[in-house]
């Protein structure tokens, strides 16, 4: 008896490897107790208005909604005066204590924007020494990023504050009564920058006008200098001059 042998034809595609198996995915899956899947995160509750604050907004929007200015001196008496029994009183302290010490509220005193009344309109510029405060203590409630210098940038900010005040270094440091030792000495870093810098803008501004030049922008090209570095120069000369004659 003859044998038959039968010969296999391989139909694959030469040179192409066969297809690896499916590996399972051995990632284990996250579960809660007793072998239970895990349950997703929890979002983050919202923060609870409180309600005196929720009816000061739809009352006075522009003051107390989405954006804040900051308010006048005696704004509980005239929200009183205006609305008399629709705010509980011991409600409306509490309210303005939260609001007047939020960081929204905070940064808008720091950044300078003057007073308010219930129009909206500027009753007061903002003393100085209410913007440093809420300055120092908007920078406290900062977490830094990465790399990021709080301490420089709150410096930078108390110079700016400084030179906005339009007062003297004497004056300034009186409105303002540093206690905390670390602040008085960044403030002091942040002043005698700006001493240096205003020392500057008065030689510039002598120089300016010895050249009897007339034209801020051929004068700085005529010393190599930048136009607009010049004006902040010439405009920083002209403050400190007011300072002193005031």
């Amino acid at each position: 008896m003859t044998e038959s042998v039968s010969s296999t034809v391989d139909n694959s595609v030469p040179g192409a490897s066969a297809p690896a198996p499916a590996r399972a995915d051995r990632r284990p899956q996250q579960r809660g107790g007793r072998g239970r899947p895990a349950a997703p995160a929890a979002a983050r509750p919202a923060r609870e208005v409180h309600p005196v604050l929720a009816q000061l907004a739809t009352l006075h929007p522009t003051l107390f909604g989405a954006t804040v200015l900051p308010l006048k001196r005696g704004i509980y008496q005239d929200l009183l005066a205006l609305h008399g029994e629709a705010l509980d009183k011991a409600g409306l302290k509490v309210a303005l204590a939260i609001h007047t010490r939020s960081t929204r509220y905070l940064n808008a005193v720091a950044a300078g924007a003057p007073r308010h009344d219930l129009q909206g309109t500027v009753v007061e510029a903002m003393a100085p020494g209410h913007v440093f405060h809420a300055l120092v203590e908007v920078f406290k409630r900062k977490k830094p990023r990465d790399g990021e210098d709080l301490q420089a940038k709150l410096r930078r900010r108390m110079a700016l504050a400084f030179i906005d005040s339009g007062l003297s270094r004497e004056a300034y440091l009186e409105s303002l009564q540093v206690r905390d030792a670390d602040t008085q000495a960044l403030l002091d870093a942040a002043l005698d920058e700006v001493a240096e810098q205003d020392a500057k803008a008065e030689a510039v501004h002598r120089a300016y006008v010895s050249s009897g030049s007339g034209d801020v922008h051929a004068f700085a090209e005529m010393y190599g200098m930048n136009a607009h570095t010049v004006m902040r120069q010439l405009h920083r000369a002209g403050q400190l001059q007011a300072t002193r004659t005031a």
